[in-house]
Order: C-alpha cells, then sequence, then structure tokens
C-alpha cells in the first residue's frame, strides 16, 4: 500500500496499523518530518517530494484529504489501475472488519481514546494525537479490537463501524459540514449511536441525555465523588470515585479529566461484561455489577496513561513552567484554566501567562461570545492574556481588532513567541516586547503555536 502525505497524523496513523497488521507499505510527502523519520527508520521507503515513480505496482493508494486529484503520484496510479481511496474511504474499508471502539465528541476524544489504549494493551489503536505512554498515535497492536478516534468534522465517523461508541459531548462545531442546522449535527451523532452494539455517553451534555437510542450513561454529578489533586514526581493528577466500582487515580487535573477516564473505565467494563445478557439489557449504571477482576485490571492498567501530546502538556517546570495545550475551542480553553487554577496552586505559583492563537476566523467568529468570556477565570487568578494572529488554516483572511474585541482582558498583542532554553520571548514582529522567565506560560491552539512554545520554529 502507499500513502500520499505520509507524514500527517491522520494518513501516518493509517500506515503504521496497517503496518502492525502485515501490509507492505510506502509513502510520500512534500517535505521530511518526525514522523517520515520515523517510518523511514522502520525501512519504510518514503519519496520526498511527490514523484510519480514513486507508484510500484502497489496494490492500493491511499491519500489524505489535502492532496489533489492531479497529483502526480495519483495520476500514475490511476494509469497503472491501481485503486485510490481518499482516507476516508480506506477507514471503512479497514474498519468494516474489526471491533471497533470508536470515540468522537467535539472535546475529550483524544484523551478518551488513549486512556482506553491504556486500559485495553492488546488492542490496536488509531487516535487523533500522540499518547505519550507509547510515543506515539498509533498502537501498532494485531487485534480484531481497534480503539479508534472517529471524526465527527468531515461526517467520518458515521463510517467508523462502531461496536462500541463513546460520546463525551456533541457540542456544535465543525456546523460548516452540518449546514449551520444543530438538528442536522444531531441527526448524525444519533445514527453514530444506532450503528453500535454498546454505548457509554455523558449526559451531561444535554442532547446526549435526551437521545432515545438506549445508552449506558454517565451521570457525572452523581456517579463521579470525592475528587481530589495531587502530583507524583511533578506530574499532575485526579483522584476520584466512581459509583459502585471504585476509586480511581489518572494523569491529569480538573472534572473533565475525570468525566473522560470514567467513560474510559465504563466502556473497558461494559465490554468485558458484553456477553451478558444483564449487561445488554442495563440502562443504568445501577443494573450493573463488575467483577473485581476486572476493575483492578482497568485500575492497573490506567495508571500506565500518561497524557497526550499537546493536551497540558508540561514542556519543561524551572525556571518557567510551560505548557503547551491544543485547546482551541473556548469550552476547552475554558477547562484547562480551571486545571491551569488546580496546578498552579500545587505548584504554589501565582504569575500565570496565557498565549492564545485563535484558531480559524469561522470558528472565532461562530463561538465570539463564548472567546470573550473563556479568559474570565485566567483572569480572576490575576493571570495575563497574551493574543497572536489567527491561524487561519486555509481560510481567507477577515479584517477585526483583537484588542478592541477582547479589551476587557486587557492582551498584550504579538505576533510570535520564541523559546530560548527554558524561558520565552514575547516579540511584536521583530521588536521584543516581553520576557516571561518565572512562573507558568501556557499555549493554547491549534495552529503552529505548538512549535513555537517547543523552539522549533
Amino acid at each position: 500500500m502507499h500513502f500520499i502525505g505520509i507524514g500527517g497524523i491522520g494518513i501516518s496513523g493509517l500506515a503504521k496499523y496497517l503496518r502492525a497488521q502485515g501490509a507492505i507499505i510506502s509513502g510520500s510527502d512534500i517535505a521530511h518530518s518526525p514522523t517520515t523519520h520515523y517510518l523511514r527508520s522502520l525501512g519504510v521507503q518514503i519519496h520526498i517530494p511527490h514523484d510519480k515513480d514513486a507508484i510500484q505496482d502497489q496494490d492500493l493508494v491511499i491519500h489524505s484529504a489535502i492532496i489533489k486529484h492531479d497529483n502526480p503520484e495519483i495520476i500514475q496510479a490511476k494509469a497503472s489501475n491501481i485503486p485510490v481511496l481518499s482516507r476516508e474511504q480506506a477507514l471503512k474499508l479497514i474498519l468494516d472488519s474489526k471491533r471497533v471502539f470508536s470515540v468522537c465528541g467535539a472535546h475529550g476524544k483524544s484523551s478518551i481514546s488513549a486512556m482506553l489504549s491504556s486500559i485495553l494493551p492488546d488492542f490496536g489503536a488509531i487516535i487523533g494525537a500522540e499518547s505519550k505512554e507509547f510515543h506515539s498515535n498509533v498502537r501498532e497492536a494485531q487485534s480484531e479490537c481497534i480503539i479508534f478516534e472517529a471524526d465527527e468534522s468531515d461526517k467520518s465517523f458515521l463510517n467508523s463501524n462502531p461496536y462500541l461508541a463513546i460520546i463525551p459531548n456533541a457540542e456544535p462545531e465543525h456546523m460548516e459540514t452540518y449546514n449551520h442546522n444543530i438538528q442536522e449535527l444531531h441527526t448524525a451523532y444519533t445514527q453514530f449511536l444506532s450503528k453500535a452494539s454498546l454505548r457509554c455517553i455523558n449526559d451531561s451534555d444535554e442532547f446526549l441525555r435526551s437521545t432515545p437510542v438506549p445508552s449506558l450513561h454517565l451521570n457525572p454529578a452523581k456517579d463521579i465523588t470525592d475528587i481530589d489533586y495531587f502530583l507524583e514526581d511533578s506530574m499532575p493528577y485526579t483522584r476520584f470515585f466512581l459509583r459502585n466500582v471504585g476509586e480511581f487515580a489518572v494523569w491529569g487535573l480538573g472534572e473533565h479529566t475525570a468525566q473522560n477516564a470514567a467513560l474510559a473505565i465504563l466502556a473497558a467494563l461494559e465490554f468485558k461484561k458484553a456477553d451478558s445478557r444483564a449487561m445488554q439489557e442495563a440502562k443504568t449504571l445501577d443494573d450493573i455489577c463488575y467483577s473485581a477482576s476486572h476493575i483492578q485490571q482497568v485500575r492497573e492498567n490506567l495508571k500506565h496513561f500518561a497524557g497526550i501530546k499537546k493536551r497540558f502538556d508540561i514542556l519543561c517546570t524551572s525556571p518557567l513552567t510551560i505548557i503547551d495545550d491544543y485547546a482551541h475551542h473556548p469550552t476547552e480553553i475554558k477547562v484547562t484554566i480551571q486545571a491551569l487554577r488546580i496546578y498552579a496552586k500545587l505548584r504554589g505559583i501565582t504569575s500565570i501567562t496565557a498565549i492564545w492563537q485563535p484558531h480559524k476566523y469561522s470558528r472565532l467568529f461562530d463561538n465570539l461570545s463564548a472567546f470573550q468570556e473563556c479568559f474570565n477565570d485566567l483572569l480572576s487568578m490575576g493571570g495575563k492574556l497574551v493574543i497572536l494572529p489567527v491561524w487561519r488554516a486555509g481560510e481567507e483572511k477577515r479584517e477585526l481588532d483583537l484588542g478592541q474585541l477582547f479589551a476587557h482582558c486587557n492582551p498584550l498583542l504579538a505576533t510570535r513567541t520564541q523559546r530560548n532554553a527554558n524561558t520565552l520571548e514575547i516579540y511584536h514582529n521583530d521588536t521584543l516586547l516581553a520576557t516571561l522567565a518565572q512562573g507558568i506560560a501556557i499555549g493554547f491552539g491549534a495552529g503552529d503555536i505548538t512549535y513555537q512554545l517547543r523552539g522549533a520554529k
């Protein structure tokens, strides 16, 4: 199989997973990346840049969504009568033969997928972010079962062949895919749930709470109790009690971390009981009785979860603590700031700066009032806000005044930040505006801010 755009996280995930299943793979991209270097170290033939000569009688060619039909490798493959599939088409082909634990939702799906992969280490996994436990977005295991982070942004989650569907929330996101119609979005989620044999949902989401599809409901307000937080070897952990199951500890901080972990735990235990008639008919947690051995195994395996890259990713702790976080939706920013408050208290740190790179004009304007409010908790801690230019992600530039829109935050407007050892320098073009040398600096965004914080750009 040949993969065009193999350096991308989605295509590389498929390539690495299929290689583990025994496929012989090759790939191409426009430039090298850590992913292409890793694959080449495994003996995978990588072509940089795209080249028609990369097509050499492969059985199948798979390409990422951004690859156009005039790509020379696609042209060559079609001329050679080699089937060409998009990633979405390939996923359906691959997943149709698997028992899929499919995780989707606006927020939390990467964390839940990685937690599940820790709990069920014999399963394969394709995640939308790198698990810091096994330093990859793919668990390259041969198994009939796979943990899969499904994507609602293009409706491809409907092709994920869910055996067990897990949804932490169904907030409006990527609404252009759903014609900006909330009913169309909800219909898609209902279809997704209906396709699954087993279902786990968080009913703190109003739509999920009222879904007519029989599901195992997590009610966080009742089912998760005694939450507390601690540091172990300077790493943050959340400890909580899950209703009739017992106490668990998981890497990360905040109520959302406990909820994500609870869904992963219940999904794993639901799978263990899947052959039980009682489990199939269960509607609430009161109906379920899990074996002590299964619970203990889940508890121990969950301890292997070490977080995922770019999600409250602690890059260094001295003299400045630098945290990289992928949050690019106001709900994500808000809950991460709540976790940041806990972390700062555990560390005894009072100086906090958030550096925000808005991601996409459409997302900013679709959620403007929520973005304007999501930094309130930061300001209440005496924290400061730095705003970088909007990361367009292919969109046309739109005129806006971030200083005026967020005047209530008294932000520092900058064009970039630069890592210098374990400090951060804030610039407007070539003018140094500030140097962050102590306290906590956290970056928010899905653009290139992650490379700026890591000193890679």
